[in-house]
């Protein structure tokens, strides 16, 4: 970007009123570490330990109630997945607006040699609101052309410079 170019934030527009309970006395309200964060962190209330290859089911001790519309995504800590090498399975995991149970996170420990615990308090995923849309399926005997067509899984390359090795078409 060339420097006399600033970069200017624009306002959050979209924002939720979300009922929240805590379902555990250690519960931490979920917040966002940043002004412009799109997830707001989850923390775990008990002690956990992931063996190479182990996962559990992390409580966060609080339930929600989204509004109708409204769909909560649970993401990964990047940190944790980086450092550790741990993160979530199923992810992101989805909170429905009508569920009101407690928000539990599905950790795994990916790493081959070291166990991880995770302790009361830490932060080990990210809760994202996104708005939802239901659609309308209209079964058809054909699909409309387009550019892409029905090619998928790895047909457009992704790897740079080619890799006879994992192309699979001798570096074509």
């Amino acid at each position: 970007m060339p420097p006399d170019v600033a970069i200017r934030p624009t306002p959050v527009t979209d924002s939720v009123d979300i009922l929240l309970r805590r379902v555990h006395p250690d519960a931490v309200v979920p917040a966002y570490a940043k002004e412009h964060d799109a997830g707001a962190d989850l923390h775990a209330v008990s002690e956990v330990t992931l063996g190479p290859g182990e996962r559990a089911l992390v409580p966060t001790g609080i339930a929600i109630a989204l509004p109708e519309g409204w769909v909560g995504l649970v993401h990964p800590r990047s940190g944790l997945a980086a450092r550790h090498g741990v993160t979530t399975l199923n992810g992101p995991g989805t909170i429905d607006a009508g569920y009101r149970g407690e928000i539990k996170v599905n950790l795994v420990n990916h790493d081959a040699t070291e166990p991880f615990t995770v302790r009361v308090g830490d932060r080990i995923a990210q809760l994202v609101l996104q708005r939802v849309a239901h659609a309308r399926f209209e079964e058809v005997d054909s699909l409309p052309e387009s550019v892409r067509g029905d090619t998928g899984h790895g047909s457009s390359g992704g790897f740079g410079p080619a890799h006879p090795e994992t192309s699979g078409e001798g570096g074509q």
